[in-house]
């Protein structure tokens, strides 16, 4: 789960003429410069305290590691510290993602429409999201105050200097937002916008009266068609959720606002989520270093000379680089730049590069430490090192699905002109690629010796990448750890805002009553454990290709996990054929985000893999009903 397809408007600093092709408006030159300017100001002002938190969180877990594990006296401070610093950089990552237009949302319905309508979607994609912002600012400021009744038990403060950071990132976000109007050079639809929101707006509250007796019909008027409404029309996924919530909640309850803020402080406040940032800098790490470019460089010599070889490769590759990352668009980008131009050397076509590239973004979706594996660890109180394990064998499954489909493909390919490696090049290429190769495994086993829990292990992984590159490698770019530990922030604060969105709104569900209804529902499915399976595969897919990953998994997992292990799924086999079904659906076109973001990382027109990609798609299907069928590959190596 990662940024895809999340261009807002442009960013500070970008020149009229890119202004022009997104609105469609050339904005006033004065206010263009004015507000450019401030907003290009915040921005730098947020980052720079945004990146040393990231840089602080990684100390505080490795001190922590080193303290328990070395010396054997544990900080009893450190987790604290680190859970309140988390919230900080979960909101101020926010903040910076909302200025670089970096909140995932779907583009690809708007931009199949005209110029004139796709220019009104971006700035409602602006306001309603300022709406959002505005809505729960006094509540957050409410919830902050409250929290100041409460003392933390190791470091003994008030817990609103970590509450403090829900109406802070809210107000710095309003500011944004705010100061992206006034970069839209044409007020006539600023004013259209703003005016079809507040209209919206009270209309709902009129409608309150008549909203209240359809009970659980109001499930599919906010939940359903609201959503759909603005994610289909472009508004970032968070606040798509964050506003159907608020909308449901004030119009049809009489509950306090403020509980909505508390439910999203609960879920982004989950300190096995702060594994999300850690993971997503070691992605970068391992780019900058070489590390992967190591890696991909011995399989090369490895399999180079066989026909279709350097697509085993780049699922190979895939395959190890998920080991160590955890973000898919990071493992994306350190493998198609490596790999892709001796390919189409070789005379591979764009289209069904691009489109293998999609599909092992879905393959290697269970490989640990996975994103998405470590919330639903979070939401459904699974075991991480249960998942990590189960994780590896589904992915090979897949993974053998799509050689099977290389093989067919490539079964005539003529490789007269290609040289085969020597036993001493690849043997020199495997010395080189060791210590990259050793990570995953290091990482691996750090978590299940106790060296270090899920969320303290990305800092060992750190480290060893610092290491490496410093040491092994030599390639070690000082100058870009800055705009890493920057994009480190954006991520992570757009995924996290996500998930603190998905769960209030997976809590409102289940006030209603919804969570018993889907459990009679789903248990009562004539076929027991197969249909369950069945429909969750159905259900995944869309939903992944629909509200991206890591929304679906915190919205549903609290809901199907207890139905599974009622009707006897296990857990962490639920988990794999969930995951993998999500991954279809985000990496599958037409609507699958992921797909758009292999496209844009390997500079390819997303027309050309749409026919590749279905002989791909079915490789994965019929690999994941063999995942499905097969309890074993999931739970086998459990203990």
């Amino acid at each position: 789960m990662t940024k895809f397809e999340s261009t807002m408007l442009p960013a500070a600093g970008d020149s009229p003429a890119s202004v022009h092709s997104v609105t469609g408006h050339t904005p006033d030159p004065r206010q263009r410069t004015l507000a450019g300017r401030l907003e290009e100001t915040l921005g730098i002002l947020v980052e720079i305290p945004t990146a040393l938190l990231v840089v602080v969180e990684i100390c505080v877990l490795l001190a922590g590691v080193i303290s328990r594990y070395v010396f054997h006296e544990p900080l009893i401070w450190s987790d604290e510290l680190a859970s309140i610093l988390f919230l900080w950089l979960a909101m101020l990552g926010s903040v910076v993602a909302f200025q670089r237009g970096e909140h995932m949302r779907m583009t690809a319905l708007i931009g199949m429409a005209s110029p004139k309508v796709r220019a009104f979607l971006e700035v409602i994609a602006i306001a309603l999201p300022l709406a959002f912002l505005l809505l729960i600012m006094y509540p957050g400021v409410e919830f902050a105050y409250e929290e100041t009744y409460i003392t933390t038990p190791a470091l003994e403060i008030q817990n609103a200097w970590r509450a403090a950071a829900i109406p802070v990132g809210t107000a710095l976000m309003i500011a944004m937002g705010l100061l992206r109007l006034a970069q839209v050079g044409n007020w006539r639809l600023v004013t259209g916008a703003l005016v079809l929101v507040l209209a919206i707006g009270a209309l709902l509250l009129a409608l309150s009266p008549v909203l209240r007796p359809l009970g659980n019909y109001n499930l599919l008027i906010f939940f359903v068609g609201l959503v759909a409404a603005m994610v289909f029309a472009g508004v970032p996924i968070a606040f798509s959720f964050g506003l159907a919530t608020f909308g449901y909640l004030a119009t049809t309850t009489h509950m306090p606002m403020m509980v909505v803020i508390g439910r999203m402080d609960e879920g982004m406040s989950h300190l096995i989520l702060l594994a999300v940032p850690l993971f997503v800098f070691l992605g970068l790490l391992i780019e900058m270093t070489g590390m992967a470019r190591a890696m991909v460089a011995f399989l090369a010599s490895l399999l180079g000379h066989v026909k279709g070889g350097l697509s085993y490769v780049l699922i190979g590759a895939m395959y190890l680089v998920s080991g160590i990352s955890g973000s898919k668009a990071a493992d994306m980008a350190a493998i198609a730049p490596v790999l892709f131009p001796e390919m189409k050397q070789r005379g591979a076509k764009p289209g069904d590069l691009v489109a293998l590239l999609s599909a092992t973004g879905a393959q290697t979706e269970t490989i640990p430490p996975s994103l998405v594996l470590i919330t639903i660890g979070s939401v459904t109180g699974v075991s991480i090192t249960a998942l990590f394990t189960g994780g590896m064998l589904p992915a090979v499954v897949l993974g053998a699905a799509l050689c099977i489909m290389v093989w067919w493909r490539y079964r005539g390919e003529d490789l007269s002109h290609v040289r085969r490696a020597g036993a001493g090049e690849i043997g020199r290429s495997l010395v080189i690629a060791l210590p990259a190769i050793a990570l995953p495994f290091v990482i691996r086993a750090a978590v299940v010796e106790g060296v270090a829990t899920a969320t303290e292990v990305s800092t060992i992984g750190i480290v060893y990448s610092i290491l490496a590159g410093l040491l092994v490698y030599r390639q070690f770019d000082w100058r870009r750890l800055m705009p890493m530990l920057i994009e480190t922030a954006a991520l992570s604060g757009a995924i996290l805002l996500i998930i603190g969105a998905a769960t209030g709104m997976a809590w409102a569900l289940t006030q209603s009553g919804f969570s018993s209804m889907l459990a009679t529902a789903m248990t009562s499915l004539p076929g027991g454990t197969v249909s369950f399976l069945a429909v969750s595969i159905v259900a995944f897919i869309i939903l992944g290709s629909v509200l991206e990953g890591i929304p679906a998994i915190v919205l549903f997992g609290p809901l199907l996990f207890p139905i599974a292990r009622q009707i006897g799924v296990h857990e962490v086999h639920y988990a794999m054929v969930v995951v993998l079904a999500m991954g279809i659906g985000l990496f599958a076109p037409p609507f699958g985000v992921g797909y758009y973001a292999a496209c844009a990382i390997s500079r390819i027109h997303p027309d050309e893999g749409m026919k590749p990609i279905v002989g791909y798609m079915l490789a994965l299907i019929a690999g994941l009903i063999v995942v499905a069928a097969v309890p074993w590959i999931s739970i086998g190596f459990l203990d």
